[in-house]
């Protein structure tokens, strides 16, 4: 990888004005934001804490101790994805860049539809994260909620997010900052605890199965691949520090090196505090029986004794919210982005950024869909096809993206011409995330029984399909009546670094 000094070129803000002038757009988001700033949105987003909790139950369950061996692998492949994303998005600095860089290598049609899959992914997402978050307000206090409670406090996250977004990037960036700050200390200093001091297995446990395929009724092969199904969810997240380009100050430098640390960082952790719960967790067979449905909890007050239960809480209560927060912010720039090129749904309401230079009406359109999907929390098999689905929609529109940069790549009609690049490896590193991505957008959509609840219905099973393919539709209907293919076409701002005689074609 090729890439300037930052000693060499200090930030400017007329040559990030200039370069964002020469891609079409001019600034109207307050860039303040530096690569600590900007790191703390993709690291919010990944979120350790929220990332294992939604994969260690899962992964034990069907894998036993050595489904930790999953994340490593997941960990690497996202990493060739941010290699990918690193060229784009040191050429191409700009909110919404899924949407942006593809309809810069891809035809509009293919362009728009992977801007509006990763639109949807986030969103849902967001809902997911506002409903998980919700049990913790009421494991605070000691109560017992209701599916129509769990509903109305996931609303009341999903509101406290959406004021804190609107008074702009710079309170954004100090509350997500200091959230992080908080979950990154206890959930190291927690997981290290519990490794060398509260352990009570042997290294051993970590490639026990403890016949928990056989337990499912599946073979050692099929189980792990579930379980890498599953992982990849807790290193997602990361394009966050993309959504806020347009904000960040040397954004071409600056960028690559925040989605690089942000995944990095959350990475290391999560795999620390993967191991430290296999190996400090009292009772692992309970996990593969199903009679432990919480085993991060479990291992964690079982280590520190019942003191630590409430502060605990407040540390997931905490790091839930900080995701919930930066992701808001990231779905409301990516609609900010495609609205102000005209091409999403009541465009001139959408794009409106207020007096805090927040893009206001994007982030009250982001938050009405998030909250829109909330009913399906009075429904628990409802809410967990949601997950599924989120996490098929997340990773589809990472292979959209690396398959348009690596044909237009081989092609020769792409060249990388911001301030990373990777040289001669670039094409191998873009083929073998094609490769990853391909591969797990296939893994997670597989309808699998052993993912879903027992007694789970069909559609839960095949959640992943059906989602992506309701979204896909919905968005082929607005192609195909609104045509917004052709405004894009029409306002194609230049390519730096493409044979311009050579169009952008799949």
């Amino acid at each position: 990888m090729t890439e300037n000094p930052p000693s060499a070129h200090a930030p400017d803000p007329a040559a990030d004005r200039d370069q964002l002038a020469a891609l079409g757009y001019r600034q109207e988001l307050r860039r303040s934001l530096g690569v600590l700033g900007n790191i703390s949105m993709g690291f919010a987003v990944v979120s350790p804490v929220v990332g294992l909790y939604a994969v260690a139950q899962v992964g034990m369950g069907v894998f036993g101790g050595a489904w930790v061996w999953a994340l490593p692998i997941c960990l690497l492949g996202q990493l060739l994805v941010v290699c990918v994303y690193s060229e784009l998005a040191s050429q191409w600095p700009l909110a919404g860049g899924a949407y942006q860089w593809s309809r810069r290598l891809a035809p509009p049609s293919f362009a728009w539809m992977t801007g509006w899959m990763w639109q949807f992914a986030v969103m849902f997402a967001n809902t997911t994260v506002a409903y998980l978050a919700a049990p913790w307000f009421f494991a605070l206090f000691g109560a017992t909620p209701t599916p129509a409670r769990l509903v109305l406090v996931s609303a009341a996250f999903l509101l406290v997010c959406t004021l804190v977004n609107a008074y702009g990037i710079n309170l954004l960036r100090r509350i997500v900052s200091l959230g992080i700050a908080a979950e990154a200390v206890a959930s190291v200093l927690v997981g290290l605890a519990l490794v060398l001091f509260h352990r009570e297995h042997g290294l051993g446990l970590l490639t026990d199965t403890l016949d928990a395929p056989a337990a499912t009724g599946t073979g050692g092969l099929m189980s792990f691949l579930a379980v890498v199904a599953v992982g990849g969810w807790a290193f997602i997240g990361f394009d966050a520090c993309v959504s806020t380009a347009e904000e960040t100050k040397d954004a071409a430098r600056q960028v690559p090196r925040a989605m690089r640390w942000a995944l990095l960082s959350v990475g290391a952790a999560v795999i620390l505090n993967a191991v430290s719960v296999v190996l400090a967790h009292p009772d692992p067979a309970a996990v593969v029986a199903g009679s432990d449905l919480d085993p991060v909890t479990t291992a964690v007050t079982s280590g520190f004794g019942s003191w630590a239960d409430k502060p605990f809480v407040v540390v997931v209560l905490v790091s839930f919210t900080a995701c919930l927060m930066a992701s808001q912010g990231g779905a409301a720039r990516g609609l900010y982005s495609l609205a102000r090129d005209g091409v999403f749904p009541f465009a001139s309401r959408v794009r409106k950024v207020n007096r805090h230079k927040a893009p206001i009406g994007g982030l009250v359109a982001a938050t009405l869909i998030s909250a829109a999907a909330l009913p399906l929390g009075l429904e628990s098999t409802a809410i967990g096809s949601l997950i599924t689905f989120g996490t098929a929609a997340t990773f589809l529109p990472f292979f959209l993206l690396s398959l348009a940069a690596l044909i237009v790549r081989l092609r020769g009609t792409w060249r990388p011409a911001g301030a990373v690049s990777y040289g001669r490896w670039g094409t191998p590193l873009n083929a073998l995330a094609v490769l990853w991505t391909g591969l797990e957008v296939v893994n997670i959509c597989w309808p699998r029984a052993i993912l879903a609840p027992p007694g789970a219905p069909w559609y839960q099973i095949w959640a992943a399909l059906l989602g992506t393919g309701v979204v896909t539709l919905i968005g082929t209907g607005y192609l195909l009546v609104r045509r917004p293919q052709r405004l894009m076409r029409d306002a194609a701002p230049e390519r730096p670094g493409t044979d311009e005689s050579a169009p952008a074609v799949l």
